[in-house]
């Protein structure tokens, strides 16, 4: 049976309530201060702007910010980034001068992004982003999981099945995003003393790029015992590279999103565990809050999304 064990991310709250962003720029505001014109849900046309449809995890934030907007009445415009940060700037343009309400966007690049929320702040549009920061502009609030804890808690259930000193490699996500920054740092804080951290390289959140690193990584290091993926694609990816090795036996594999593949395979018991997101949550929150924000209600620089720690125990 499957082990839940809950976090709500008190220490994110804590941050919130403290005042603090979550966005790494200084050239962040807090619009909420700013005269709000009143718009009624079923007259708002939101901008949704993800990074990439070719994620389950992102299919289904999507589904959580829709089902939220249809209860209300509201219309939501999705574009697909496809990972691509200079389409994502073309894509949140267009939907700008389309005259969207408001923009919900999940960047490709925390920094790339920027100067496509300045050119929404420009515009008088307010910008809620989505699992990953912005390093410019002004947003409403960020709506995101704890990634740095939950890469401590990747790292530390990683020394608990196998124990202190086991060599250890990272997979790493697309390169400027905040969730790979801080996923990283998270399971850095913790593996750096309890871990031998033998290799650590990016396979951009893909799952096919996850078998080819994972391959390398295999071929270089004869003595792994685990396998920290910062997303659960990447994850299901490096199974597949040492199951084909003969492996499965001897690496531990732990993912971070809890998309429905990664919890097949640790029904299955091919897969350790795997931090587990909540996105049809995430986008509900984030939809609410651009609500709440319309009806002038005061809004937290950053809103917690709760994690799962989901084991096959």
């Amino acid at each position: 049976m499957k082990k839940l064990i809950a976090l709500f991310g008190a220490s994110a709250l804590l941050l919130g309530a403290c005042g603090t962003t979550g966005l790494e720029g200084d050239d962040t505001g807090d619009t909420g201060e700013e005269a709000v014109e009143s718009v009624e849900p079923e007259e708002m046309v939101v901008g949704l702007s993800l990074s990439t449809l070719n994620n389950p995890f992102f299919v289904s934030l999507e589904e959580g910010v829709v089902n939220a907007a249809e209860a209300e009445g509201a219309e939501v415009q999705t574009v697909d980034a496809q990972d691509d940060t200079a389409k994502q700037l073309n894509d949140v343009n267009d939907l700008i001068q389309q005259g969207v309400n408001v923009l919900l966007i999940n960047p490709v690049d925390s920094a790339a992004i920027a100067p496509a929320i300045e050119s929404a702040n420009s515009a008088g549009i307010p910008v809620i982003t989505i699992d990953r920061s912005t390093e410019g502009g002004d947003v409403i609030t960020l709506v995101a999981s704890d990634n740095v804890e939950g890469g401590e808690m990747a790292a530390q259930y990683i020394i608990d099945l196998v124990g202190e000193g086991a060599a250890t490699v990272q997979l790493e996500g697309v390169p400027g995003a905040s969730a790979t920054r801080e996923r990283g740092e998270g399971f850095m804080n913790v593996a750096e003393e309890g871990l031998d951290v033998v290799d650590t390289q990016t396979a951009n959140f893909n799952r096919s790029e996850g078998l080819t690193v994972m391959e390398n990584m295999l071929q270089a290091n004869s003595d792994l015992k685990a396998v920290f993926a910062q997303n659960d694609e990447m994850a299901l990816g490096a199974i597949e590279a040492i199951e084909a090795a003969g492996l499965e036996d001897e690496i531990v594999v732990v993912g971070f999103d809890g998309n429905d593949d990664a919890l097949a395979a640790i029904e299955e018991e091919r897969m350790d565990a795997t931090i587990a997101q909540q996105p049809i949550e995430m986008g509900r929150i984030a939809m609410e809050t651009a609500f709440e924000y319309f009806d002038g209600e005061e809004i937290e620089d950053y809103i917690a999304s709760p994690l799962e720690l989901i084991t096959n125990e």
